[in-house]
């Protein structure tokens, strides 16, 4: 049973490794497209378009760090495994949205009380079709992965691609309109200033995710409601009370406590607990491990002496 897990988390790691490292490949071949194009082009959405990209370098490089070292193995100092480095990391990439976010708001809300002329030409325009179609692919092939592997930080990097898949569709609009119509050069400005409002978002969900996990958060009732649905359906449950759930690296620790016939042997008792565990496994998108309790329906009659 052991190797049959090091041996997934060993492909989990390569999933993740490799998913990660073509987000790195692509962004560096965006961030040369867009500064170029942006350049060349006249658009200062372009420009704060591939400083965004910019920022997904540092974050696939956190994201490589922390995937590496959460999916380390539990240890002596470390029983529970190393999962929520993945949540620090997540939120780490959280943070780095925002400061983008703020640097491109703040640049884009200057231009606009400045009232900066800028005339993009098609070269941006092109540029910036070319990286809505390649970040939505990056983005599908990113967040398969990351729900493949049951890592929370491949998803956060996940919508980190598609928030640049986002900015380049408000950057698309905001150069179509200049080129439209001259007078209209200030869309440019406001395109970019959307762009700021779509990182922010993204970054403060992510946060706020992480956040919740750090404090133990509870999982939605719906995800309670299964879990407690999945015990009373193995036979010889005949209740269950004081369910606790808690994420690590977005996988769900579970405590639960089960009521069988207090006449059973503890062979059977275990069995049955056993069985919990595996319909939870089965189940459970998200399942990490379960701690099941067993509890008599009733008190075993005392032996007479």
């Amino acid at each position: 049973m052991a190797n049959g897990i090091n041996t997934s988390m060993t492909a989990g790691f390569s999933a993740g490794k490799k998913v990660t490292i073509v987000g790195a490949l692509t962004n560096t071949l965006l961030i040369a497209v867009k500064f170029a194009a942006g350049f060349f082009g006249h658009s200062q959405a372009l420009i704060a378009d591939a400083i965004h990209s910019l920022s997904d370098l540092f974050t696939d490089l956190i994201v490589l760090v922390g995937f590496k070292l959460g999916r380390n193995a539990p240890d002596e100092k470390h029983h529970f495994g190393h999962a929520r480095i993945e949540t620090m990391a997540s939120a780490v990439v959280g943070f780095g949205l925002l400061a983008t976010a703020i640097y491109i708001g703040v640049d884009a809300g200057m231009a606009i009380h400045r009232h900066e002329e800028y005339s993009p030409t098609s070269i941006a325009l092109i540029a910036a079709g070319m990286s809505i179609l390649f970040k939505e692919i990056l983005f599908q092939y990113t967040i398969r992965t990351g729900r493949r592997v049951k890592s929370q930080l491949i998803v956060a990097n996940a919508w980190h691609h598609r928030t640049d898949a986002l900015s380049s569709i408000a950057v698309f609009i905001g150069v179509g309109a200049a080129m439209l119509n001259p007078d209209w050069h200030i869309m440019d400005a406001f395109a970019a200033l959307l762009v700021s409002f779509f990182i922010l978002k993204v970054g403060l969900d992510i946060i706020g995710n992480c956040l919740k996990e750090f404090i133990d958060t509870a999982p939605h009732p719906e995800v309670l409601a299964k879990i407690t649905s999945c015990a009373l359906s193995i036979s010889g449950v005949q209740d269950v009370h004081d369910l606790r759930v808690r994420t690590s690296g977005g996988l769900y620790l579970i405590e639960i406590h089960i009521i069988v016939d207090g006449r059973l042997t503890v062979i059977q008792g275990h069995d049955i607990a056993k069985n919990v565990e595996r319909c939870l496994e089965d189940r459970i998108e998200d399942f990490e491990r379960a701690i099941i309790h067993v509890d008599p329906a009733v008190a075993p009659a005392r032996a007479e002496f």
